[in-house]
Formats: C-alpha cells, structure tokens, sequence
C-alpha cells in the first residue's frame, strides 16, 4: 500500500467519505483515523506532510495536535490544519496553540478541500 499524502482525523463517517472522494479526484491519498489515538499511530507510521484535524472529533483531536508538535513527536514538523464550527473562538485559539497552522470554519475548509488536498503533494 502507498504511503498517504495527507492523514484526516475525522470521525463522522459522511464527511470521511467526502474527503476521500475529493483526494481521489484530486490525486491525492488520505487516511482517515477516527480519534486522536489513532492519528497519533499513523502519524508515527507515516511521512505524510499534512495532517487534518476535525476539532469537533469526539475522542482527542486538541490532544492528538498537542502532541503531534511536541519537539520529539514522530514526523514533527508537519502542516496541520484543523477545521471547527465557526462559533468556536476560544478552541480555534487552543488549537493554534497547540500547534495547528491554520485553524478555520468547516463551510471554508469543505469549500477549499481540493486545494488544502492538492497542497499535500507539494
């Protein structure tokens, strides 16, 4: 199997599906993990230069970025960009701080998909 470009933490399973249809257009491979945990284990596992964060995940997502940008954290640094509700100010300035490069609305990120996808591969 292929290394992936771009490794998603994304529990809810329609919008797993989305974005692995668009990386499938976009020429891009992704894996999808479900919690922080199992971001972390394919993070680890994997060179893949960006990570996606659903900051809504139920199980870990501000604690698997927190992690993943420790100064020994496998693969680190990596591009990580998360998306939220965009009433979620306070957690969007967690996750900055935690480590997320761009943190941004799901209506912007879904619009932006492709490109954010696409940008893995450079």
């Amino acid at each position: 199997m292929a290394m992936a470009d771009a490794i998603a933490l994304i529990d809810d399973l329609f919008f797993q599906a989305k974005v692995r249809e668009t990386a499938k257009l976009a020429g891009v491979t992704v894996e999808t993990a479900a919690t922080g945990e199992q971001l972390l284990r394919a993070a680890a596992a994997s060179p893949a230069a960006l990570v996606i964060v659903d900051l809504n995940a139920r199980q870990g997502a501000l604690e698997a970025v927190e992690q993943l940008h420790l100064p020994d954290a496998p693969g680190n640094p990596r591009r990580v960009i998360a998306f939220l509700s965009h009433v979620q100010t306070d957690l969007a300035e967690r996750a900055r701080a935690a480590g997320c490069q761009e943190v941004m609305p799901r209506s912007k990120f879904t619009q932006n998909l492709a490109a954010i996808l696409r940008a893995a591969k450079t």
